[in-house]
């Protein structure tokens, strides 16, 4: 029996069995209500109130703080002998490898298609409030993270609810927030195996063979896919046994590279047309309040924008805190703000471009309305009306997107799995083998039902986390007000008091 039939055997039957549970979970998750001629998924709704709420509570930080959070970035507010494993710039770059990757380059190009180059303007304004929620979430991650006596950091949804729920409302408290670490921790781990491991792979082969002659190219066998995913899982398997550390260190140079590069040839296409970007931007903004073509009309553009940047930043996730709380510091509102330059990052910088790139170049397979569109041709198409060679290009953008997502969601499932069976050196290990062993298979199947339905899991894990943002908020302006002193202080040359001392300073919680 060769290879190909043994993982389409694989396939169909893992299909088979989990394709009506994936149905219907994905039926509740992505629950959607008709508006204005179009379909409002709740899940989405549910997300961007968030953004809008956590905006307006903490007086638009996102604008306020922006060049407060770069300058932490840079290093500005560190702190000697603050616990923790990375600094700033690595758990930055460590959680934006993980919202970066293919959703950027082919999820916005079916946005432009399905809701026209109006949906680029709601896509920016969604980002812009989903900064609010990852720098709340972000926040609550260093503040209930777990120190080991190693020095190593765990941190996330998983740690902060039952912590930070009990200690705001005792017992009952404490009761809620392990049964949502629990489920927290399940689908993280869940999406971690499928979603951000294994699809990952599987779409960075894809786009591998097709530069390389297709299915009668020199990797388009069975053995081929065999040998690029047993080659991913090395580099993956490598780094993942350093843990966050060795992660950082790569992703801090992978994730500041593969922006540039897919940056420089969106400003390549732009440049070449740059009598078109006035019209461009006229169309953006009229698309926007005026679409046409578009089903549901402004709030069908709206609606597109808004879920495209909702499933690309990933705020209120809970994923982005377990990267973030292994940074050095004694201010949890630090790394908070640090993280709200995430979704600024991916959505208002990198989907922008690529939006912006496509509306511009307007290539042939750009047809608005289109609810069938292949997003990786139409982003491809775009470039190649200038660059013809950038099919090579984008493989190696790619790749790259691919395989830091891979390792930035295998230090966030080996967080979860520890969670739930222990941080034993043999419970690590065997969570890490299992990791490698998906990566492997990742070029050889796809399992698209188990995909799916990891997508559905982490977005319901949305609702628990977002209403835990909601009752520990109050924390969180304590912590920022508390580091807000601090840099005061910083600023003014003024030494720093105490532990207790700085403790005093914040101010009491209440119930």
């Amino acid at each position: 029996m060769s290879l190909d039939s043994i993982t389409g055997s694989v396939d169909k039957a893992v299909s088979g069995f989990f394709e009506p549970v994936a149905a219907w979970l994905g039926e509740v998750v992505f629950y959607s209500v008709p508006v204005a001629g179009t379909e409002l998924p709740l899940i989405v709704a549910w997300l961007v109130v968030a953004g809008l709420v956590f905006t307006t509570w903490f007086g638009f930080v996102q604008v306020r703080k922006f060049k407060l959070a770069v300058d932490v970035v840079r290093g500005k507010y560190d702190e000697a002998g603050s616990a923790g494993e990375v600094n700033h710039f690595q758990a930055l770059t460590a959680a934006v490898s993980g919202t970066v990757g293919l959703g950027n380059i082919a999820g916005v190009a079916v946005a432009v298609s399905i809701g026209g180059a109006g949906a680029t303007f709601w896509m920016i304004l969604c980002g812009l409030l989903g900064m609010a929620t990852k720098f709340v979430e972000v926040t609550l991650g260093v503040k209930y993270r777990e120190v080991h006596a190693d020095g190593t950091v765990s941190g996330g949804p998983m740690h902060y609810l039952p912590k930070g729920l009990a200690e705001r409302f005792g017992n009952g408290g404490k009761v809620l927030g392990k049964v949502l670490a629990v489920l927290a921790s399940a689908g993280i781990l869940f999406f971690g195996l499928f979603g951000g491991n294994l699809f990952q792979v599987n779409q960075g082969y894809a786009q591998l063979v097709s530069v390389t002659g297709g299915e009668n190219g020199a990797l388009g066998s069975s053995a081929g896919a065999l040998f690029f995913g047993l080659l991913v899982a090395a580099l993956v398997g490598i780094v993942l046994l350093g843990g966050i550390r060795s992660i950082a260190a790569v992703t801090s140079r992978l994730v500041p590279a593969m922006a540039l590069l897919y940056i420089a040839a969106c400003l390549v296409v732009i440049l070449v047309n740059v009598s078109a970007v006035p019209d461009a931007l006229a169309e953006i903004i009229d698309g926007a309040f005026n679409p046409e073509g578009v089903a549901g009309g402004v709030i069908g553009a709206l609606i597109v924008g808004f879920k495209r940047a909702a499933f690309s930043n990933e705020a209120g996730l809970g994923s982005a805190p377990i990267a973030h709380s292994a940074v050095k510091t004694k201010h949890p509102a630090s790394e908070g703000l640090v993280a709200l330059l995430e979704p600024f990052i991916d959505t208002v910088v990198v989907c922008t471009m690529t939006a912006l790139t496509i509306v511009i170049a307007s290539p042939d397979s750009w047809k608005v309305g289109n609810e069938e569109a292949e997003g990786v041709t139409i982003t491809s198409d775009a470039f190649a009306t200038v660059l013809p060679w950038f099919p090579y290009v984008l493989t190696l953008a790619v790749l790259l997107f691919a395989i830091s997502t891979v390792l930035t969601w295998g230090y966030y499932g080996l967080k979860a799995w520890t969670s739930l069976f222990g941080r034993s050196r043999g419970s690590e290990l065997t969570y890490k083998v299992l990791y490698t062993l998906f990566t492997a298979a990742g070029a050889l199947l796809t399992l698209q039902t188990l995909i799916d339905m990891a997508d559905a899991v982490l977005f319901l894990l949305a609702v628990f986390n977002i209403i835990g943002l909601y009752l520990l908020a109050p924390v969180v302006k304590r912590e920022l007000n508390s580091f807000l002193a601090f840099v005061k202080r910083r600023q003014n040359g003024e030494e720093e008091p105490d532990s207790e001392a700085a403790e005093a300073e914040r101010e009491p919680l209440g119930v």
